[in-house]
């Protein structure tokens, strides 16, 4: 099964790549992939949203290359090429151990290579707690729209449904209710999201709740942040609280830069000011080498 072409900016860069592949604790096997390049300055660890998976990152893998840096990222469990049940976690543990098997197979690669992480999204919140609760050695921190709260606040009732289901009823499945149409202001972006064969649109009782637990703890957190870290956020984003991010910035103590996009929605990688929000976490990059 293949990913629905896309028509994202093309920076006329040819790229090797190569699948990886490992196998979880509870013996799911764990689907990535890695472009790298001779000699990189920086490898770029990818963590991607709810529902989709890494190879709508290939965009982002070629402007990095062209930039001599390497990219790596897998699919979580349950997402694109990566088994389990659709947007379906055991426990919020289980994403943080991807991330911690997924630097594993990039320090192999790229061994003594400073190492980033990038978190979109659902990503944003794996990277932002994985630096919090597992003080990774890492040179920093990106997080574009990261899940600290949703833009919209869920009822109550379906919450406490919810955390009921888990313990009764975990793999429950439901829609996320995610609206293609709000990931960008370019309406392409969307219809390529939904044609794509490896796009879910499921989250569990387990993975809501556990989802929720963890942007919670975010949502609270007011001390340091022990990485360098930028965060970006259109401000227009439908799906995932701009505000929250912001006075997450504003909040913790340490290297924090925030920068908001006038106008912009969800996935800020995929919009019609691509290229100048990816040169802008470039430079960033650059300047934390």
């Amino acid at each position: 099964m293949r990913p629905a072409k896309s028509n994202f900016l093309n920076f006329g860069f040819h790229m090797e790549n190569s699948t990886l592949q490992w196998t979880t604790s509870d013996g799911l096997k764990i689907f990535g992939k890695c472009w790298p390049v001779e000699q990189p300055k920086a490898v770029l660890n990818i963590a991607h949203g709810m529902g989709e998976h890494i190879q709508r990152y290939e965009h982002v893998a070629a402007f990095y290359n062209r930039h001599n840096i390497a990219v790596i990222g897998n699919d979580h469990r349950g997402h694109g090429l990566s088994e389990g049940k659709k947007g379906h976690i055991p426990e919020y543990s289980a994403l943080l151990d991807e991330m911690d098997q997924l630097l594993e197979q990039s320090r192999q690669r790229f061994p003594g290579v400073p190492q980033f992480l990038f978190g979109q999204s659902l990503g944003g919140n794996i990277v932002l707690n994985y630096a919090l609760r597992r003080q990774p050695q890492l040179a920093g921190v990106i997080a574009s729209s990261p899940w600290i709260q949703l833009e919209f606040r869920p009822n109550p009732v379906s919450v406490m449904a919810g955390k009921l289901l888990k313990n009764l009823y975990p793999t429950f499945s439901q829609p996320t209710d995610l609206k293609p149409e709000h990931l960008s202001t370019d309406p392409e972006v969307g219809r390529i999201y939904q044609a794509d064969p490896l796009v879910h649109s499921r989250i569990t009782a387990a993975m809501g709740t556990e989802m929720l637990d963890a942007a919670d703890y975010l949502h609270q957190y007011s001390g340091k942040f022990p990485l360098p870290l930028l965060i970006m956020h259109g401000t227009e984003d439908h799906i995932i609280s701009f505000d929250a991010s912001r006075q997450f910035a504003e909040r913790v103590d340490g290297p924090v830069t925030f920068i908001p996009w006038k106008g912009l929605y969800h996935e800020l990688h995929n919009e019609t000011r691509q290229e100048e929000v990816l040169n802008t976490s470039l430079q960033w990059v650059q300047e934390h080498l």
